[in-house]
């Protein structure tokens, strides 16, 4: 739900660098509280309810991100498997409610429990092995990749960080938050959603594009804030996006899935420069 309260408002005291000098002041902080997802699902000829994950996030969207994770998480293929999706407001506490989703999948939707719990522990990218948690990927991603072309413009990355900075309200006042946007091939901004968790602002984004039956997204271009991460790459991977451009580093692991995907990746992508890791042949280099 996109009309929750993203920021606090606090009292702090404010020093004066160089100067001796203290005053007390408001200061807006970004909120992070728990989202629980629990899935009601057919198990057999009976109807099962679980608690499938817990996620720190900044409260909006919450539904656009439930979608995202479910779907980058192999659960659901399109938006139509979703019989339903609420705050569970049967837990009689107002404040506990609204940190629960409850999603009823459609009846012919079948889930093996075991295996989602074993592709959410080589998918985390938290030591396993990157051989393993690669090959985990692939075996999940729905849409194959189109071959490369020459279809982002040079010039186009550099201004991509400006368009992406005048649309992210809540960081122009905190400073606390993470964002993912989504371009067209001409550089278009399309959505921008922001989340104190990088991959909680990608879930957002795919699952706005999942309601909108827009996905695969093979002809888009994502940009996100921060470093890019084996767990970025997958997501984008799952929702079919091509070229990935970040304003900080990518890990090692997040360049092998890029490579062995066929993706695009940029980093460093500020300050009139970037630097392009693997996937050249989309962008339109000069001769």
């Amino acid at each position: 739900m996109s009309g929750k309260q993203s920021v606090s408002n606090q009292k702090i005291i404010r020093v004066h660098a160089g100067k001796a000098q203290a005053d007390e002041a408001d200061d807006l902080l970004v909120i992070e509280q728990p989202l629980e997802i629990r899935l009601v699902y057919q198990h057999n000829t009976e109807i099962v309810e679980k608690s499938l994950a817990v996620t720190m996030r900044t409260p909006a969207h919450d539904f656009e991100l439930v979608l995202g994770f479910l779907f980058t998480e192999g659960i659901i293929r399109d938006f139509s498997q979703v019989k339903n999706m609420k705050y569970c407001t049967d837990s009689g506490r107002q404040m506990e409610a609204e940190n629960i989703v409850k999603v009823e999948l459609t009846q012919n939707l079948m889930l093996d429990w075991a295996r989602l719990q074993r592709n959410f522990y080589t998918t985390s990218s938290c030591g396993v092995c990157g051989k393993t948690a690669i090959e985990s990927v692939h075996q999940l991603t729905y849409y194959p990749l189109p071959l490369p072309a020459p279809d982002f413009e040079l010039t186009m990355i550099d201004t991509l960080s400006a368009k992406v900075r005048n649309q992210q309200a809540v960081f122009a006042h905190t400073g606390g938050l993470h964002a993912s946007a989504l371009f067209d091939s001409a550089g278009n901004l399309l959505i921008v959603r922001e989340d104190v968790g990088r991959h909680n602002a990608l879930d957002k984004l795919i699952g706005a594009m999942l309601v909108k039956n827009e996905i695969p997204l093979h002809h888009h271009l994502l940009w996100v804030s921060g470093r890019v991460s084996f767990e970025l790459v997958q997501k984008a991977l799952m929702a079919g996006i091509v070229v990935v451009v970040s304003v900080g580093a990518p890990s090692s692991l997040a360049v092998e899935m890029v490579r062995s995907a066929g993706m695009t990746l940029i980093g460093f992508a500020r300050n009139q420069g970037f630097n392009i890791y693997c996937g050249k042949e989309r962008i339109r280099l000069p001769t």
